[in-house]
């Protein structure tokens, strides 16, 4: 049952809103009945800085906070700027928990990352081993400034009463998504490249690693409606996993996007590059116990759908 009560005369704040997921968030917040949303623009706050988040603070007066910004990428931006990941991700959350805080929120959704979960962690993952190790180190100081905030979520729930969640989506992808081949993961970088090689008529198309790893996908507009729903729902710091629980490998996945995409020629892996995390499948039960959700794209209808969106816009679509 939804509550679509609960989202009227409620002022929210969604920070990242004008982002790939934020835009989701922004709409399913519209469907459920939320008419007063707030959208921070860097432009304007600089929320890195603690004087620039108590400002956007007082200018939104906020009764729920959606913390979904951040600054990420693949695995060579991370390889390329892990100080700055770690800093701006790390100031960010711990800036607008305690602002929050200060303020009597009623309501702090900190959305976390898969990439926090330990490199050798038992498949499918599970909440209970999000500490049990260190991060693949590519993505490490990303993972641990969002590993961090959960911690923060809980601490400030066992002293202060702090009413904040903390949710662990797995990789992202659908239309809107991120196409630029230096900072984009990997769905979006597959799309560009194989689209590019249909279109030019190429033969190969060169891929990172050696495609043997494993990922598990989550479609957009599933995680925007369980980020909403764990906002109507949730009232504990024990972090919930948002995926589908299925896992495929990047060797497959290449092949799913190259028919999409109408390429036939031969992906040239080079293992030289770093594969990442070996395998990523995550356990989503307690989403479906405490939510009452579950992914309703499939990995087929996804990609069909993100494929179709970049045939459609792609030449227009933000590097």
């Amino acid at each position: 049952m939804r509550m679509p009560e609960f989202w009227t005369d409620r002022k929210v704040c969604v920070t990242g809103g004008a982002g790939f997921l934020g835009r989701a968030v922004c709409a399913r917040l519209a469907a459920a009945g939320a008419n007063r949303v707030f959208v921070p623009r860097s432009s304007e706050y600089n929320l890195t800085q603690a004087d620039d988040v108590q400002r956007m603070l007082a200018d939104a007066s906020p009764d729920v906070i959606i913390h979904l910004a951040a600054e990420v990428g693949g695995i060579a931006a991370n390889r390329e700027r892990p100080g700055r990941f770690f800093y701006a991700n790390m100031a960010m959350g711990l800036h607008l928990i305690e602002s929050a805080r200060e303020q009597g929120v009623e309501k702090f959704v900190q959305v976390g990352t898969v990439c926090a979960y330990p490199k050798a962690c038992p498949v499918p993952f599970r909440e209970d081993d999000l500490h049990c190790g260190y991060p693949e180190a590519t993505n490490a100081p990303y993972g641990i400034a969002k590993r961090a905030l959960g911690v923060m979520i809980d601490a400030y729930r066992r002293e202060y009463d702090f009413p904040g969640i903390y949710l662990i989506p797995v990789n992202l992808y659908g239309p809107g998504d991120n196409p630029d081949l230096h900072t984009s993961h990997v769905i979006p970088a597959l799309i560009r490249k194989c689209s590019t090689a249909a279109a030019e008529g190429a033969s190969r198309v060169s891929c990172w690693g050696s495609g043997t790893v494993s990922r598990e996908f989550l479609f957009v507009d599933d995680a925007a409606e369980a980020i909403v729903l764990a906002a109507e729902r949730h009232d504990d710091p024990a972090p919930i996993n948002l995926g589908t629980g299925a896992e495929i490998t990047i060797k497959h996945l290449a092949g799913k996007i190259a028919r999409l995409c109408g390429f036939s020629g031969e992906f040239q892996w080079d293992p030289s590059y770093p594969d990442g995390q070996p395998r990523r499948r995550l356990d989503t039960a307690r989403a479906a116990e405490r939510l009452g959700w579950r992914a309703r794209v499939s990995l087929d209808e996804g990609l069909a759908r993100t494929v179709a969106w970049w045939k459609a816009n792609g030449s227009a679509a933000p590097d």
